[in-house]
């Protein structure tokens, strides 16, 4: 491992306030190594986990200053796709460890490379932080994607911001508020009653989803409550070394939601859900982010609870193949691989084509794609080649951007492929038609 620079600030750590034995977790045996994407790329010690824990544990003794260009760099070369925390025989909280210290770096003015761009500033402090916001900038792009104006003046725009809008998502016609009641009851004896969240960009982009979430819902007797005053989860701030706002949307949540009334608060994007398990250590003097905690359902995790009801209909004459890409923060941030994968053999119709390498990242991790776009789109061609091997037309994914950028890579190659939620293929195959298309994706 390169050298540390001595500390050159008497600014207090924020990684300090994390319980010091949280730091000396990693034992350095290198299990990790192997697992993590950007150590397989540039074998440098610290672009691998324990790599960066040395430099957290330099900050936080005092060694290194927390302002350092190369504390800064690391922080967010990493991926944050936690694969290290599933290999890791210490059980390190890479996830907290990872989080503090870019909030250090954005409390400490590092001149990073990625940081304090004016992208990132706009996504995470104006953008996201009202849902309503981000309503409004996506019908302005809607109706830009109606009259074509971005489209005919993208030959005018430098290469990167040609990159930055061929990878926007489509944006819906309609958001999810105008797709769902806030209150739905199920036609069945109703069994559960769970609260839904809509998202961010999900609730934009990907609304669709969000329906069919719904009705494999009321499918499985759950009356499902989907609260307007609702707010985006913070996991992009947290991610991201915002956690005061992340702080702030996590409270607003724990007001929107009625805790004691729901069995369930269901997330059907993998990002969110392994944040939103999380509001007790965001929240630690808050007794409902405990609760919240407890209830806090990926749509996978909760389906297979409590049974998944087998769609009715006659078999398809013919299977169709699908591949499952396992989203980091489902596979590694909670734990969750096998639980798509029954979801997606009870579909009839549906032949599960195992893909090689599918707990690999494919380079969307949450902003990742935008502020490191060589090693973003180093890991879409892999992922992407391994897609192909396995000759299926349809890739499914839990997570919503893990859906655009392998969309995106299908669209860059000129490879016909659907990209789809797995609960967008049960909710077909509720309807009697597991291949058709439907909403705005």
């Amino acid at each position: 491992m390169s050298s540390i620079p001595a500390k050159s600030s008497t600014e207090p750590s924020l990684l300090k306030r994390l319980d010091y034995s949280i730091l000396q977790q990693c034992i350095h045996c290198g299990m990790c190594l192997p697992t993590c994407p950007t150590y397989d790329a540039t074998k440098h010690e610290t672009s691998s986990p324990r790599g960066r824990i040395a430099l957290m544990r330099a900050v936080a003794d005092g060694r290194l200053a927390p302002n350092s260009p190369q504390f800064a760099d690391e922080m967010y070369f990493c991926l944050g796709c936690l694969a290290c925390e599933t290999v890791c025989p210490a059980g390190v909280n890479y996830a907290e460890m990872i989080e503090y210290a870019r909030a250090e770096v954005e409390s400490g003015g590092a001149k990073a490379r990625v940081p304090r761009n004016f992208i990132r500033a706009f996504a995470l402090r104006w953008l996201f932080a009202k849902p309503g916001r981000l309503r409004w900038i996506a019908r302005l792009l809607r109706i830009d994607e109606a009259i074509g104006l971005s489209r005919a003046l993208a030959s005018l725009l430098p290469q990167r911001l040609r990159e930055l809008r061929a990878q926007q998502p489509k944006i819906c016609d309609r958001f999810s508020f105008d797709l769902i009641r806030e209150t739905e009851l199920p036609g069945t004896p109703r069994r559960y009653r769970v609260g839904l969240l809509v998202g961010c960009v999900q609730d934009v982009a990907y609304s669709d989803v969000n329906r069919d979430t719904v009705d494999v819902l009321l499918a499985n007797g759950c009356e499902v409550f989907t609260p307007r005053n609702q707010s985006c989860c913070g996991s992009l701030m947290g991610h991201n070394g915002e956690l005061e706002m992340a702080r702030t949307l996590a409270r607003q949540n724990l007001e929107a939601f009625p805790l004691e009334n729901l069995d369930a608060i269901i997330v059907n994007s993998a990002g969110c859900g392994s944040f939103m398990k999380r509001y007790r250590h965001l929240l630690p003097d808050e007794p409902r982010a405990r609760v919240w905690d407890e209830k806090v359902q990926d749509i996978h995790e909760w389906l297979v609870k409590i049974g998944i009801q087998a769609p009715r209909g006659s078999m398809p004459p013919t299977k169709t193949r699908v591949t499952y890409h396992e989203a980091c923060h489902l596979v590694h941030g909670q734990k969750i691989s096998q639980q798509p994968r029954e979801l997606l053999r009870a579909i009839p119709g549906v032949e599960l084509v195992e893909l090689p390498e599918a707990t690999w990242c494919c380079g969307s991790a949450g902003i990742y794609n935008i502020t490191q776009p060589e090693m973003s789109q180093a890991l879409l061609e892999r992922k992407m080649k391994h897609i192909a091997a396995t000759g299926a037309p349809i890739v499914a994914t839990g997570n919503p951007g893990c859906i655009g950028q392998i969309r995106y890579g299908a669209q860059k190659l000129g490879v016909k492929l659907e990209i789809v939620h797995p609960i967008t293929l049960l909710a077909r195959a509720y309807r009697r038609d597991p291949l058709a298309s439907r909403g705005c994706t």
